[in-house]
């Protein structure tokens, strides 16, 4: 199936999920992208800049073979603002009464340490909201789904690194003559055996036969999936 983000901005680079197959694409720089789907089927879209989405195929979508989606932007507004007290609502003045020191640089200082930028800290619900506080931004990442969308997306991201390790240990060619996949499927097949299996910590432990026991098992479900992908 052929699709299209309709929106005009950050429309590369989408995460199209198919969570019934769980078959993905990312769109191109124009928004287009090609999913196989069947009737029934529904599409996650997802992206740090936009709300997640999901849609389902219907018999008519699916027969007509386009599929169009809008996305809702993801904007953080706070509904108020509190001043400190020693804050006067000058920006020009209360800039001048914050100190700032200088960041430590660990390699003048002789010592390791990690000088990336943080990974965003999801807050806990029963810390966005107290007796005492509410953390509005915290609980509005909550309500709209955008923590949930975060652990789905660091998941895949630690799932989609975990894949390229074991692809470039064993090598695209191993996958093809030992399990019959195809060249254009190994990633996807590994993919597959990351979201069902603890091939990832296996692999990461170097307990290398359970790795293999796995590709085993695995292959002959996901060689059955492409034999039913390939009679319809």
């Amino acid at each position: 199936m052929q699709g299209k983000i309709t929106n005009q901005l950050d429309i590369e680079g989408v995460h199209v999920l198919n969570t019934s197959s769980r078959l993905n694409t990312i769109t191109d720089e124009n928004g287009h992208f090609t999913i196989k789907v069947k009737p029934l089927d529904t599409l996650l879209f997802s992206s740090i800049k936009y709300m997640p989405e999901k849609v389902a195929v219907t018999e008519g979508v699916f027969e007509k073979g386009v599929i169009t989606v809008r996305l809702t932007e993801l904007v953080n507004e706070l509904d108020e603002v509190f001043l400190q007290p020693n804050l006067s609502g000058n920006i020009a003045a209360d800039l001048k009464k914050i100190k700032t020191e200088k960041p430590i640089n660990f390699d003048d200082v002789g010592i390791p340490g990690f000088k990336g930028k943080p990974e965003e800290k999801i807050v806990p619900l029963y810390f966005a909201v107290t007796p005492l506080s509410v953390n509005l931004e915290a609980l509005y990442k909550h309500i709209s789904g955008y923590y949930k969308d975060l652990k789905t997306r660091r998941k895949w991201e630690y799932e989609n690194n975990a894949v390229a390790k074991m692809l470039n240990y064993y090598t695209v060619p191993y996958f093809m003559t030992t399990y019959g996949i195809p060249e254009n499927r190994v990633y996807d097949f590994l993919l597959f055996c990351a979201e069902t299996t603890a091939i990832e910590s296996d692999f990461k432990k170097e307990h290398y036969g359970s790795v293999l026991l796995i590709l085993d098992e695995k292959a002959k479900i996901y060689a059955a999936r492409i034999s039913e992908e390939n009679k319809e």
